[in-house]
């Protein structure tokens, strides 16, 4: 048996990096489909042609190097296995990858990120043990939390993980004050994000949001994900009038509002003839208070939510460092004077320094989604 240790770049080709890259991409395919496992591509190379390749297609399904071994069949004996994420070694819903690698009887294994647990990581050491030659992590654990953010953020934090949306102009404004919708973005980038909530556990939006837009916080134009994705809802008063449309759908988008603790029970218990589930919690300087809200959407099972706004909302999260990733749809027009600023009057809410860029900027129609992650704590 060959001692081979576990490295890192060190005896990597373009080539290589060329295939761990495509795993990566094909992983992506998996948004909506796998939470709370992680995005996971693979791809199975010999002499130089790919034999197999896959990705995690369904939550309890088979992992993307089962689906890449099914591909190779006999093939995969001595290629090279491309795997975005550390093989795994634990027994779950499916058996350990590190296990059915070694039995296709692979020659060697690259893979980009490690595991962020104890419990799920170790395939590399198996992998190593069994005499195959591993090179990984690769990637530093930026990349990891990248392709996978609310899967790292979970493994190491007792916090959802939050993710905030903003449509704004140019100018750096998400609308015009008074109550009266503001159409920002286009068609294409509406279609984008409703297949960003498909992996997300849940849909925040404040009170302000729902008067001005009425939204029903459902996925329609994307196809759904594996999931429900629930709603939650912060309406102190329990003013919510009855026939809002986030009452729509709520046996496939279950409505959580959260109150404050002395909202008119009355007001309440309409809430919940209407179908909602109400939690009270306790105020702050800032209105409800957040801290005891995640307490209650952690309680719940939720691990990922995606803040739709509004700007109340928005600041707040981001003043107290909750917000780990911004999704920022910067359409081509300014609003001028009079609009609603993202970021607070003075624009000192946010510390750019505090985020880095995610991904490249991607174009939606005409308008730009630019995508920055939290630096790492």
């Amino acid at each position: 048996m060959n001692d081979v240790q576990i490295s890192d770049q060190a005896n990597l080709s373009r080539e290589d990096l060329a295939y761990l890259d495509w795993a990566r991409k094909i992983a992506r395919r998996g948004w909506g489909r796998v939470h709370p496992n992680p995005l996971v591509g693979c791809v199975l190379v010999l002499n130089n042609q790919v034999v197999g390749e896959g990705y995690h297609r369904e939550f309890g399904g088979p992992h993307a190097e089962i689906v890449a071994l099914e591909a190779a069949r006999s093939k995969a004996e001595g290629a090279t296995a491309y795997v975005s994420l550390e093989p795994c070694n634990h027994e779950g819903k499916t058996p350990p990858c590190s296990q059915a690698l070694l039995q296709a009887g692979v020659s060697r294994v690259v893979y980009g990120a490690a595991e962020p647990g104890i419990d799920e990581g170790g395939g590399g050491h198996t992998l190593t043990g069994g005499g195959i030659e591993v090179i990984g992590p690769v990637w530093d654990s930026i990349i990891g939390r990248t392709e996978n953010p609310s899967f790292f953020h979970v493994a190491t934090h007792e916090t959802p993980y939050i993710a905030l949306k903003l449509a704004l102009s140019m100018d750096g404004y998400i609308g015009t004050f008074g109550a009266v919708r503001t159409q920002i973005t286009g068609l294409e980038a509406e279609r984008e994000v409703h297949r960003l909530r498909t992996g997300f556990d849940a849909i925040l939006i404040g009170n302000g949001t729902l008067k001005v837009d009425n939204p029903r916080l459902t996925v329609r134009m994307a196809p759904r994900g594996r999931s429900q994705v629930r709603r939650l809802l912060l309406d102190a008063r329990a003013e919510l009038p009855s026939d809002a449309a986030i009452f729509d759908d709520l046996e496939l988008s279950p409505l959580h509002i959260f109150t404050h603790q002395d909202a008119p029970e009355s007001e309440i218990t309409r809430l919940e003839s209407l179908g909602a589930h109400v939690h009270s919690v306790p105020n702050s300087n800032q209105g409800l208070d957040l801290e005891s809200i995640l307490r209650v959407v952690q309680e719940l099972g939720v691990q990922s939510v995606l803040c739709e706004g509004g700007a109340k909302l928005a600041n707040s999260l981001i003043r107290k460092d909750l917000v780990q990733r911004l999704y920022l749809f910067v359409a081509p027009k300014t609003l001028g004077s009079g609009g609603i600023p993202a970021f607070g009057d003075s624009g000192e809410t946010l510390k750019w320094e505090d985020f880095l860029p995610a991904m490249p900027p991607q174009l939606h129609g005409r308008d730009t989604l630019i995508m920055l992650d939290r630096k790492s704590d």
